[in-house]
């Protein structure tokens, strides 16, 4: 699966829904950049997407060196480092509280 695969109406409703996730991000991190990106593998040839919307925050930028875009997010990856349980689960609900409100009011006609 590549993005170049998506029929029209994945494609539709992709942007949105990055464009939603990055904003749900950005409220809850308040990060100073958030990357969007896309990765599509398998063993041989491509089988699957992975799209990550990561907060970047300076913070984070100095526990890894300074690093930026894909050489901090490989850093990252190979260090191992894995946020807590609770935190990780406090964090989602409320991306799913701001997640409702952002559906709620898109079908709310203007």
């Amino acid at each position: 699966m590549a993005i170049a695969d998506l029929d029209d109406t994945a494609a539709a409703v992709l942007g949105p829904l990055l464009r939603d996730t990055a904003r749900v991000v950005e409220t809850l991190c308040r990060p100073e950049q958030t990357y969007v990106c896309m990765w599509s593998h398998g063993r041989d040839a491509r089988k699957h997407l992975h799209i990550a919307v990561q907060p970047v925050t300076a913070e984070v930028r100095a526990r890894y060196g300074g690093l930026r875009s894909e050489q901090l997010q490989a850093r990252m990856l190979a260090s191992g480092a894995e946020p807590d349980i609770t935190e990780v689960g406090q964090f989602c609900e409320r991306a799913r509280e701001l997640f409702r409100a952002t559906t709620t009011s898109a079908e709310v006609p203007s």
